[in-house]
């Protein structure tokens, strides 16, 4: 019997990102291509303007490219209209920022509880998944600490707890170090490596090669397109 052949996780085909026209035509993304597969852990780098930032915004559906395909779990999401995509990005992606988007009023519980209130899950699961999460990442005893009363290393962890909450098929981290100093950076870096390790499949732009190091793979870009390697 045949083996089933792995689909990719993210697979973007022949992607272009125009902004303006004419004379202020910019080309952010020149027919990439770049392949996610399941368990993938990729470092993305490259200079400002080299095209990588817009490059997670559509892997995170966040924007739509000019033209090329977009396959999530082997959807051609460019194709689905703002409800749809609205519902990919919460159901099948995971976001974390360098800063950490925490709702300063609410809980560590209730911070990772919401988007499982946009998915619909029953209240008392959403409870014990939180709950679950956050432990994951280290925090069993700051369940009803608000992110004032949190360091910046612990409020990464309760932002990365809320991306995963919904057991995505992508994370996208964009930065996630670029606030911490040098130790809390070690302390994410490592949880980074244990979901990784755990399954998760994980994406991070980074401008710091140590960071990268930590990676299986990097995608640098320059110009709008991607090389792909191990690190050295």
């Amino acid at each position: 019997m045949a083996e089933a052949v792995q689909q990719p996780v993210a697979e973007l085909r022949g992607i272009s990102k125009i902004y303006g026209s004419g004379d202020l035509e910019v080309k952010a993304l020149d027919q990439l291509n770049l392949t996610v597969q399941e368990g993938d852990y990729l470092a993305v780098m490259g200079a400002s303007g080299s095209g990588k930032s817009t490059a997670m915004n559509i892997l995170g559906c966040l924007d739509r490219p000019t033209s090329g395909t977009y396959r999530l779990n082997g959807t051609a999401v460019e194709q689905l209209d703002d409800d749809a995509l609205a519902d990919v990005r919460n159901r099948s992606l995971g976001f974390v920022f360098q800063q950490f988007h925490l709702l300063s009023h609410a809980s560590a519980m209730e911070n990772v509880m919401l988007p499982m209130i946009y998915a619909g899950v029953p209240r008392e699961e959403r409870i014990e998944r939180a709950q679950s999460a956050l432990c994951r990442v280290g925090l069993a005893q700051r369940l009803e600490n608000k992110p004032n009363q949190l360091s910046g290393g612990q409020q990464q962890r309760v932002a990365i707890a809320r991306a995963i909450i919904n057991r995505p098929s992508l994370l996208l981290a964009d930065e996630p170090t670029g606030a911490l100093d040098s130790s809390t950076t070690a302390e994410v870096l490592e949880l980074f490596d244990e979901l990784h390790q755990q399954g998760i499949t994980l994406v991070m732009v980074t401008h710091e090669d140590d960071v990268a190091a930590r990676a299986q793979r990097i995608a640098r870009f320059q110009d709008g397109r991607a090389l792909t390697g191990c690190p050295q």
